[in-house]
């Protein structure tokens, strides 16, 4: 037998027409991916139309994230969280009640006439607010729910306390060193509003500084947007935004007993 015969006809065989060993295997190599199909950069266009769709549908009725832009809510949020607000809070006949961490829309009480903008400019602002890839609009806020509608708020009693209803509020989320207000008031909130304060007092635009503009500071409940449940991101934030005690025990006016007071208080 001619061994050098047959070695040579190996070499043949493992060698690629173009006469390299490497032009063969990638020969097989295309043989073997053509059954793939190709990427449709259309299809992959419309997957991302949709999901974008879904995310701001679902911002728009079940939770919105909403990106803090100051420090008037901390050390409860600080610049820069994302809270995902459970819009679907207040949607069956529950109310905002005392303590609860909100946001809500200004207009009207916090901010009298909306700035204008250019439309388009508006709509693209508008959809990157709701996924909370920008600053909110601003006309929307964030605060703590202080009084609610029939409520006496008081500032300040002899402990330098706000008082709700004769009862004085224990804050521990409170800024640390800030006192409760350094503008003293007595207000009673009309139905159907509330009266907004931020946690970091001394750094806080809120419904103190609004007494003598129309409607005197108060946030009607049907702007209440929602309630701020989570603090998504960034990940070492992560966190429930759990119920405070500071309001149990404040009577509700008129019936001579505790309110129900902090079932779906947050802070």
């Amino acid at each position: 037998m001619d061994t050098e015969a047959v070695q040579t006809e190996r070499d043949r065989s493992s060698v690629s027409q173009d006469g390299t060993e490497e032009g063969s295997r990638f020969a097989r190599s295309s043989r073997r991916f053509r059954g793939l199909p190709e990427v449709s950069w259309g299809r992959t266009g419309m997957l991302g139309l949709v999901c974008a769709v879904f995310a701001l549908l679902l911002s728009n009725f079940v939770v919105q994230p909403f990106l803090i832009p100051s420090g008037s809510m901390e050390p409860t949020l600080q610049v820069g969280d994302r809270v995902l607000v459970n819009k679907l809070a207040y949607r069956f006949g529950t109310a905002p009640e005392r303590g609860d961490v909100v946001v809500f829309d200004g207009t009207g009480s916090f901010v009298q006439e909306p700035p204008r903008e250019n439309p388009v400019t508006g709509l693209l602002h508008g959809a990157a607010a709701a996924l909370g890839l920008a600053e909110p609009a601003e006309t929307d806020f964030v605060k703590r729910v202080v009084g609610v509608g029939g409520d006496r708020v008081v500032c300040c009693d002899k402990g330098g306390r706000v008082e709700v209803n004769g009862r004085a509020v224990d804050e521990r989320y409170l800024y640390a060193g800030d006192v409760a207000s350094s503008v003293p008031f007595d207000i009673v909130v009309p139905q159907g509003t509330l009266w907004m304060m931020g946690d970091h007092r001394s750094n806080s635009r809120d419904s103190r500084d609004h007494l003598g503009d129309p409607g005197g500071g108060m946030v009607p409940v049907d702007k209440v947007i929602g309630r701020a449940d989570w603090i998504g991101w960034p990940l070492g934030r992560w966190a429930v935004l759990e119920p405070t005690g500071a309001f149990h025990g404040v009577r509700t006016p008129g019936d001579g007993g505790t309110s129900d007071g902090i079932g779906g208080a947050h802070g």
